[in-house]
C-alpha cells in the first residue's frame, strides 16, 4: 500500500529504460545487469520501465499467463523487489509487453496512470504489430511511456513510419491533461523499431563492427534519416549509438547471422524521448524540465534471442517537484482479522476529487 512518507529527495529522480525483443525465449536466471541494479551502476534508479517484444503468444500460453502470472512479469519482480520496487502498472497486446516499476516510497506522488494499446498488424486487426504504453503523473508532471514492435525489413521503412503516426494519433487518454501521447510533458518511446541500415552492403557493415568505426554507420540509419526528415519526428532525442547493431545474432552466441538468408546487421532496437516544447499547453505554474542520458548501451552477454537488449538510464530534472502527495494513505503493518483491513486517507487541501480516483493495493 502506498503510505505516508517524507518528501521526496532533491536529488534528480532516475529513469532506467529497458528493451529487449525476447523472440519467444525462456527468460533467462539473472537480469541484474541489465537492470543496472549491480555495484557501480551508473545511479540507483527510481521508475524503470522494461518493454518486451515477441514474448511467447501462442493460444495455450497466453490462457496460462491469464490465469496465473507470466515468466517474464514474475521474473522481473522477484528480481526488483529486494531494491524496493513494486510493479506500478502493465500492459500487454499479444507479444507486446510493457511494464513499469517505481520506488516503494514514490507511490503517493504517482497519478492518473493509464494504459492503452493500438493494433498495427494485418492493416489493424492483428496486434503482433504495434504500441503499447502506459502514461502517469510524476511529481505532478505527465510522463508516457511508449512501446513499440514496427513492421521488420528494410524496405518498410515508410510503413513503419506510417505505423508510428497511426499509433500516435489512436491512443487517446481520459482527463483533464495529456490526452494525446504528444501531449505529455515527457515521453519515452522504445522498442524493436525495426529501422535498418541503407545503401552499405553487408560486408561494409560487418568490417566497420569490427574495426569500431560505427559513425560511418550512423548517416545510412533509416531512423536517423527520418528524425531529419520526418515532422512527426520533431523534438525527438537519441543517444549516440556508441554500441554495435543488436539485430540479428545466431541464438546462444554473439556472432551475426550465419544463416543461408546473412541478415545485414542493424539497430533495430532503440530508445528515443521527448520533452514537450515550452509554451505548448503546459499548464500554468508547472515549470520545464529537463532530461539528460547517462547511459545508452546493449548488453551483449544476453545471448536468448536474436536480439541484444538495449538499456538507456536518464536523470529528469522537474523544476517544480511536488514536496507532498496529495493524498495520504493510512494502513495497519500487519493484518491479522479481516476487520482490521481498513484503510484510512487524507487529502491535501485544494484536492480536487474526481471519479477517476483510485486506492492501489500492490504486492511487496
Amino acid at each position: 500500500c502506498a503510505r505516508t512518507s517524507a518528501p521526496p529527495s532533491l536529488v534528480p529522480p532516475s529513469i532506467t529504460v529497458v528493451t529487449w525483443n525476447v523472440g519467444t525465449a525462456m527468460p533467462p536466471s539473472d537480469v541484474t545487469s541489465l537492470l543496472h541494479l549491480k555495484a557501480g551502476a551508473t545511479k540507483e534508479a527510481d521508475m524503470i520501465a522494461i518493454g518486451l517484444q515477441e514474448v511467447n503468444s501462442k493460444l495455450n500460453k497466453r490462457l496460462k499467463d491469464a490465469l496465473f502470472t507470466d515468466q517474464w512479469s514474475e521474473l522481473f519482480m522477484d528480481v526488483l523487489s529486494p531494491f524496493s520496487f513494486v510493479l506500478v502498472s502493465t500492459v500487454r497486446m499479444q507479444g507486446l509487453f510493457l511494464l513499469l516499476f517505481a520506488k516503494y516510497q514514490h507511490l503517493p506522488f504517482l497519478r492518473d496512470i493509464q494504459t492503452d494499446c493500438t493494433r498495427t498488424g494485418l492493416g489493424g486487426c492483428w496486434g503482433n504489430k504495434g504500441g503499447v504504453s502506459v502514461r502517469l503523473s510524476v511529481f505532478g508532471h505527465m510522463v508516457c511511456f511508449l512501446n513499440c514492435h514496427l513492421p521488420a525489413h528494410l524496405e518498410k521503412a515508410e510503413q513503419r513510419k506510417q505505423d508510428f503516426a497511426t499509433i500516435l494519433h489512436m491512443q487517446q487518454f481520459e482527463g483533464r491533461a495529456a490526452n494525446g501521447i504528444l501531449d505529455h510533458d515527457l515521453v519515452f518511446w522504445f522498442g524493436d523499431l525495426n529501422f535498418r541500415i541503407e545503401s552499405l552492403d553487408i560486408r561494409f557493415v560487418k568490417y566497420a563492427i569490427d574495426s569500431n568505426i560505427l559513425s560511418q554507420l550512423w548517416e545510412k540509419d533509416q531512423l536517423n534519416i527520418a528524425k531529419s526528415t520526418w515532422p512527426v519526428l520533431s523534438g525527438f532525442q537519441e543517444g549516440p549509438l556508441n554500441f554495435p547493431p543488436t539485430f540479428k545474432f545466431d541464438v546462444g552466441t554473439n556472432k551475426y547471422d550465419s544463416s543461408v538468408k546473412k541478415r545485414k546487421p542493424a539497430w533495430t532496437d532503440r530508445i528515443l524521448w521527448k520533452i514537450k516544447a515550452p509554451g505548448s499547453g503546459c499548464p500554468p505554474g508547472r515549470g520545464s524540465l529537463s532530461v539528460s542520458q547517462l547511459c545508452y548501451c546493449s548488453h551483449m552477454e544476453y545471448t536468448v534471442s536474436d536480439h541484444k537488449p538495449v538499456a538507456a538510464v536518464f536523470a529528469v530534472q522537474f523544476s517544480s517537484k511536488a514536496d507532498s502527495p496529495a493524498v495520504e494513505i493510512y494502513v495497519a503493518e500487519e493484518w491479522s482479522r479481516p476487520e482490521q483491513a481498513v484503510v484510512r486517507y487524507r487529502m491535501a487541501a485544494g484536492f480536487h476529487r474526481s471519479s477517476w480516483d483510485w486506492i492501489g493495493l500492490y504486492q511487496v
